[in-house]
Order: C-alpha cells, then structure tokens, then sequence
C-alpha cells in the first residue's frame, strides 16, 4: 500500500469563519482510510468544472491517473488544487469527518468559486494520506526547539492555526498572520506563551513584503532554540526568510519555508512549474 490515495469527500456543511474563510466539512465511507499527520498536513482537491455537480475522473489508479486526468478535455478537467487539512476527528456518532478552510475572494479563482457554492451532498475527489506519518507534512520541529516562529498569509493560516493547536504547552511561540480584513482575525488555539500579531492588508499591492517585514522587524524576540515556519506569499515568504537568517542569525537549516502561491503567476503556471521540476526548492540548505 502506498501512503497516498484517492479518497471521495462529501459536503456535510459549511459554516463562515471570517470576512475571508470559510470552513467546509467532509464526511464520506472513504475516510475510514484517510490519516491526516496533523500540523500542516497537504493534500490535492479535484474541484469540479462549473457546470458539473460533483468531480468525476477518469482513472484513480496510481499509474493511469495523471495522464487520464491531464488528457481530458479542458472544459470538463477538475482543478486540481492544494489544500491543508485543519481538522481530522471522528464524533461520538463514528463518523470521520475532516475540515478544510477556504479563502474567499468572489469567483477569481476555481476554488473560491467552488467553496461559495458548496451545498451538502456535493462530492469531489481527492489525493490524500493513507498513513499520519507522510512526506506532506512539513513541519518537523526539532524536540531541542523552544521557540517556534510562524509567518503566514490567509492561505497558509489554516495550516499555521493546526500547527498552534497541536504544540506542546511549554513552547513559546511568536507568529505574524497577514490577512486581508480586520474581521479576518480568529481566535485559535495555542501555547500560553504565544504572542498573534494580526498584520492586516487592505490593499494586496506589491509593497506586503515590506508591510510584513516592519511588523516582524519590530518584535523582541525571547531567547531559545528557535524553529521558524513561513508559508504564504512566494515572494513574502523568501524576504521573512532571509530576514531570520541574515538579521537574527537563525541557522537556516532550522527554517522551513513554502510558497503557497506567487504574485504575477497563475497556479495552472505554479503547477506547471512543478511538474517540470522548476517550482523553487524548500530544502533548508537552499540558497537564500
């Protein structure tokens, strides 16, 4: 057995976060065999076109899959799109659910199109992990860590607020989260000593680097053995890197960093980068 694989979700309900999110929670038969590994745990949705109900593919096998999917014709080929999940539990009824958060922005992009729409019983297909231990989550902390540092954006905030809730008590944690309105702030779980400091966008111009970058700039940091996660905006996402690594001395193998998406570049473009081996490597030792 492999440690991904093709699992059928169903909308059982939807519920509003914020300005910006909106939670959606799947049930279905096939959750019996998802394990989520927690933290920021990936997987792939294939959202259906417009003018389909639910996802329907081809292939699900794992050799036939991808060329069957990428064969079929544009107007009906799911969307195939990378998300977190925020919550695996199974209720005292024994039904596994899991949630996933989306980010609303109208119909601009097939997701957001998709997740304001989405009705009960409306089903898609996904890739996701069939065992907790998987190369998809990506936040490792070393056991020395008693620090942790986070940035993320709206589309990272999913996975940084599952990675609060499952830290150990004792962990001091420092985290900057953009997002686009005030009323996008959330209340999460997390450390006693945690210090959230909202960084809010109203207008997502070219300038956010640097709108994030005074706000990390401005903390004093507590001393310890710091473990630092980023993920968000491609291009906000190196300038907090390099902020860490070149002005707080913070041992870039301790960093882990991922661009969840680009200014200026498509995610059928991202995608394709990917699949080419061009998408910008998020090993540690990377080159800043």
């Amino acid at each position: 057995m492999t440690d991904f694989g093709f699992f059928e979700f169903e909308v059982l309900r939807t519920r509003r976060l914020g300005h910006s999110f909106l939670r959606v929670t799947f049930g279905g038969e096939s959750l019996r065999d998802f394990r989520s590994g927690g933290f920021d745990q990936s997987l792939s949705l294939f959202l259906p076109q417009p003018h389909r109900e639910h996802t329907e593919l081809p292939s699900t096998a794992e050799d036939t899959w991808f060329g069957a999917w990428r064969g079929m014709p544009d107007e009906d080929r799911p969307v195939m799109r990378s998300y977190t999940v925020r919550e695996q539990r199974r209720t005292p009824a024994g039904v596994d659910e899991v949630d996933i958060d989306f980010v609303l922005h109208g119909d601009s992009s097939p997701a957001s199109h998709w997740a304001g729409r989405a009705v009960p019983g409306s089903r898609i297909m996904v890739i996701g992990p069939r065992v907790a231990e998987n190369k998809s989550v990506r936040f490792q902390r070393p056991s020395d860590a008693d620090l942790v540092l986070v940035y993320a954006d709206e589309t990272a905030l999913p996975a940084a607020a599952a990675i609060l809730e499952r830290l150990p008590a004792d962990v001091r944690v420092r985290a900057w989260f953009e997002v686009p309105h005030a009323d996008d702030r959330l209340a999460l779980s997390a450390p006693a000593d945690t210090e959230i400091t909202w960084v809010v966008r109203e207008d997502p111009g070219a300038g956010r680097a640097e709108h994030v970058l005074a706000a990390v700039r401005k903390a004093d940091l507590p001393a310890g053995t710091p473990y630092v996660w980023l993920a968000g905006e491609a291009g906000t996402v190196r300038a907090v890197r390099r902020h860490f690594v070149q002005e707080r001395s913070v041992d870039r193998k301790s960093v882990r960093f991922t661009g969840y998406w680009r200014l200026g570049a498509s995610e059928e473009q991202l995608l394709a980068e990917a699949y080419a081996g061009q998408a910008p490597s998020e090993d540690p030792e990377s080159a800043l």
